[in-house]
């Protein structure tokens, strides 16, 4: 049966590769992206843009099977969106929280549907700053990333929907580009010799729109199942987080 795919982050890397491999099995594949050829073109740091694009995928699809959660960039520097929020915030935890609960009626309405958040789960490193999450002092690239990935554990933790969630992370991939041409010099040079090839780091995703996991939620790192005991996925602090995000939006 055709499927219809939502991917955030769709037009580079992973969700590329994502994109072609579910069209390829004759899916309604909507990618999502910033790029101009992107088909649902929306900057995903902003919330009313996040609002909007998924109100548009909203109409046009009354069900969706999945939703693939991959958009990420880096900022090296601190930059605040125009609703005042850190950038990696924003584009990496806050748009996935937004789409998945702006799309769950739709996800409701499917058979068996799944949504994968692509992050770091299985890190414990880092964490979210309670006292700064906004991250106006002592920014750093790594600890923003850092933070806005334990977010993702944790939103997978809250996730109360019918849809399964995967949490999943693939480790280092050959995946794209950086914006920033020292950090891309950089990742070539590391691709080289450590990435593993994106294809084989899509393949479970792919797999898992067709047969999602059985458990409610399932976190997977390179691999490996993470033990929902893991520090890093705390109920009581997704309870936490949720309710400072729902005062954001």
């Amino acid at each position: 049966m055709t499927k219809t795919v939502v991917i955030s982050g769709g037009t580079s890397g992973m969700g590329q590769a994502t994109a072609m491999a579910r069209a390829a099995r004759g899916d309604r594949v909507v990618v999502i992206g910033s790029r101009a050829d992107a088909p649902y073109r929306a900057d995903l740091s902003s919330i009313a843009e996040t609002r909007r694009v998924a109100a548009e995928i909203a109409r046009e699809h009354p069900r969706i099977d999945a939703l693939l959660l991959f958009a990420n960039r880096l900022y090296p520097k601190r930059t605040e969106t125009p609703d005042g929020l850190e950038s990696t915030f924003a584009l990496y935890y806050l748009s996935r929280y937004l789409l998945g609960t702006l799309l769950a009626p739709q996800l409701d309405a499917a058979g068996n549907p799944v949504i994968v958040n692509v992050s770091g789960t299985g890190a414990t490193a880092g964490g979210v700053v309670w006292d700064d999450p906004q991250l106006t002092r002592r920014y750093g690239m790594v600890r923003a990333q850092l933070q806005a990935g334990r977010a993702n554990d944790l939103l997978g933790v809250a996730h109360t929907g019918r849809a399964r969630y995967v949490l999943y992370h693939p480790g280092f991939t050959r995946s794209g580009q950086s914006p920033n041409p020292v950090i891309g010099a950089v990742t070539r040079t590391l691709a080289r010799v450590a990435a593993r090839p994106v294809e084989d780091s899509v393949r479970p995703i792919v797999d898992w729109v067709d047969h999602p996991p059985a458990a409610k939620l399932t976190a997977i790192d390179r691999g490996r199942p993470v033990p929902p005991t893991l520090r890093t996925l705390d109920p009581a602090d997704a309870a936490r987080l949720r309710a400072y995000t729902e005062r954001l939006v």
